[in-house]
């Protein structure tokens, strides 16, 4: 009977002690942050392949890096129908050609999607820490 007591009590201490952890770790996550936006989350420049992958929130590819050239997409980001810019502060340059192969450039500000039309197709992205365009 007293191992039994002794079982039940260290029971409650472990299930306590779990409770607290628990409790504790929900009071300390992370909230969302102001810039996520359609399942993408700050501080990322997110692209999504098809209407679909936009509608239901669901980026097929992202980047974060700060660089001074063009990164060449890959086969999740090139010829994305939406590119979304969630950082607060960054510029997104977008390197595209069209249907006669005539490269384009555009720029996206912080916080601003930009829809591709199916004659587009986006091949390269560049994050600057400038934020206006132009």
């Amino acid at each position: 009977m007293r191992v039994r007591v002794k079982m039940t009590k260290r029971m409650a201490v472990v299930a306590t002690a779990a409770a607290a952890l628990a409790t504790a770790g929900l009071a300390t996550a992370p909230a969302a942050s102001a810039g996520d936006y359609n399942g993408c989350g700050w501080p990322r420049v997110c692209f999504y392949m098809t209407d679909s992958n936009w509608d239901n929130g669901n980026p097929t590819a992202a980047y974060q890096d700060v660089t001074d050239y063009y990164q060449n997409l890959g086969s999740k980001s090139r010829g994305a129908n939406y590119v979304r810019n969630t950082r607060n502060d960054d510029r997104v340059r977008l390197r595209y050609y069209d249907k006669y192969g005539v490269t384009y450039y555009a720029c996206l500000k912080p916080n601003q999607t930009f829809h591709f039309s199916s004659t587009s197709t986006v091949t390269g992205v560049k994050i600057q820490t400038q934020s206006a365009c132009g």
